[in-house]
């Protein structure tokens, strides 16, 4: 009789045991639904797609580190933000996942390019930017509404794209990329700096300078420094400027100090008091940037943003320096894939023909570019 109780006494431990297992489960499980649940964005950057894993034997060539790689992907330079990718992919064996920036009308457009070529191996997550998140933060001439491109945007909103990175690059869909992306990623970034950025005096590096560019590279060339609200911030006028279009964050510093909030400030401001230069040197992401960053950011190797490829000034860079440069970037008028560009054809060594056939390059005539 005592053994029989001891046994029911047993199987009853048991039972409750096994009950506490299953609601402890049951709890985390519950807590996990909570947070993919609550995971919503504010600012309508709605995931749309992503590919989690590469085939395992793609995995096992390449590094476990993940980096995160921002771009945006307008419908009409949709080839620029594919062959930018596809130089990335081509020269890393790390992990990188593209955060690929774009507007609804894109989407499939951008997922057919991506799942019908040689790049349908690229880990990505597509994300849908809302353009109403700029209302009262963009000035936009009524005449001239349809010159607004939202996307340019995306920079600003880094943490809301890749909200679980505590580190990522941002570049524009003007670029290439000759070397491997991990190095840029390593940048040392200084202790309560959100950023790093190539700023613009020497454009390059010492060997290649361009000059005669008077105020295009300076604090001036970007602010209307005659408005009481610039001068109040006793920025000098004279110093360097840096281009946002390849940039490393620190997205750990970069939500601490709130970057975000205040470049929507200095937006809504201009806005209000028309504080960026009427001489524009540059696009109009830059303004804010260059005040929320003031003798705030880190430097990048200057050849990891070998830019005015896409002005008469690129045509100064010889074949040699071209080859050896980290990162060409086609900033400027002329883009490799439209009007003649210098160098255009080292970009077109990376461009993957649409399948759809809805983007297509015109075809140019320009300096060879030989491997000396």
């Amino acid at each position: 009789m005592t053994l029989r109780k001891v046994n029911i006494s047993i199987l009853i431990v048991a039972v409750v045991i096994f009950l506490l297992v299953l609601h402890h489960n049951f709890l985390g499980l519950s807590d996990f639904l909570k947070r993919e649940l609550s995971d919503s964005n504010p600012l309508g950057l709605q995931p749309i797609d992503f590919i989690p894993a590469v085939p395992q034997r793609l995995a096992d060539e390449r590094n476990d580190k993940e980096i995160s790689v921002v771009i945006a992907a307008s419908d009409e330079r949709l080839g620029g933000a594919i062959a930018a990718m596809n130089s990335i992919y081509r020269h890393t064996r790390s992990n990188v996942v593209f955060h690929i920036v774009t507007l609804n009308d894109t989407v499939d457009h951008l997922r057919l390019w991506l799942s019908n070529t040689a790049l349908k191996n690229l880990r990505y997550r597509i994300l849908d930017f809302d353009p109403r998140v700029l209302e009262g933060k963009v000035q936009v001439d009524p005449q001239k509404a349809d010159t607004l491109k939202p996307l340019t945007f995306a920079r600003f909103y880094l943490p809301n794209l890749v909200p679980h990175a505590e580190k990522a690059i941002y570049v524009d869909d003007d670029i290439i990329v000759q070397d491997d992306i991990l190095e840029l990623y390593n940048t040392p970034l200084k202790p309560g700096h959100a950023a790093a950025f190539s700023d613009d005096c020497d454009s390059t590096t010492n060997k290649v300078a361009v000059r005669g560019a008077g105020n295009q590279y300076n604090y001036i060339g970007f602010l209307d420094y005659k408005k009481e609200t610039i001068r109040k911030l006793a920025m000098k006028a004279s110093t360097c400027s840096f281009n946002p279009g390849v940039f490393v964050a620190n997205l750990t510093e970069w939500k601490l100090q709130n970057i975000t909030k205040q470049l929507e400030k200095w937006m809504a401001l201009n806005v209000a008091e028309e504080l960026y230069s009427r001489t524009l040197a540059g696009s109009i992401t830059t303004p804010p940037l260059l005040i929320v960053f003031y003798k705030q950011h880190s430097s990048i190797d200057p050849m990891w943003n070998v830019r005015h490829l896409g002005s008469s000034a690129g045509k100064r860079y010889s074949p040699q320096f071209v080859k050896a440069a980290k990162l060409l970037h086609w900033n400027g008028h002329f883009k490799p894939w439209g009007r003649t560009a210098s160098y255009a054809e080292v970009w077109e060594k990376w461009y993957v023909p649409d399948p759809t056939g809805k983007f297509s390059l015109i075809r140019r005539h320009s300096e060879a570019y030989e491997a000396k």
